[in-house]
């Protein structure tokens, strides 16, 4: 039988060992549902981006992903480049789909976003551009 899992953003540590060199840039990044905590196949996630802080441009080859602009503001970063996103945005990007965002302004953006068909970074098929990140 089926077990609902529940957790509380405040029970949940942040994720340790994310590169700059793989586009995370100053952020504080929670699994809030994954793999390892709920045996599930997919992730949701939680992340504050301080001002300056980004997820340079990547992209995902076995998995969807969406997020959501809880509070803040910035710049989705796309294959279009640069493009302004703030509070209530919903982003969804399907699998090989560069994508990314940067916090442009003096204030924390928090996000909430999620991995459909990947429960870890490493199933999730994670991927940087060739020439990298700065």
């Amino acid at each position: 039988m089926s077990e609902m899992y529940r957790t509380n953003i405040k029970d949940v540590p942040k994720v340790e060992g994310l590169k700059r060199k793989d586009g995370w840039i100053d952020m504080q990044v929670q699994f809030l549902i994954d793999k390892k905590s709920a045996g599930a196949d997919h992730v949701v996630g939680w992340t504050v981006l301080k001002p300056g802080a980004s997820h340079e441009r990547h992209l995902h080859t076995n998995c969807d992903e969406f997020f959501v602009v809880l509070k803040g503001k910035g710049h989705i970063i796309s294959e279009k480049g640069l493009e302004p996103s703030g509070e209530g945005d919903v982003v969804y990007s399907p699998r090989g789909c560069w994508h990314g965002f940067n916090n442009t302004s003096n204030e924390d953006v928090v996000l909430v976003w999620g991995w459909m068909g990947a429960g870890s970074i490493e199933a999730s098929g994670y991927q940087v551009p060739p020439e990298g990140h700065r």
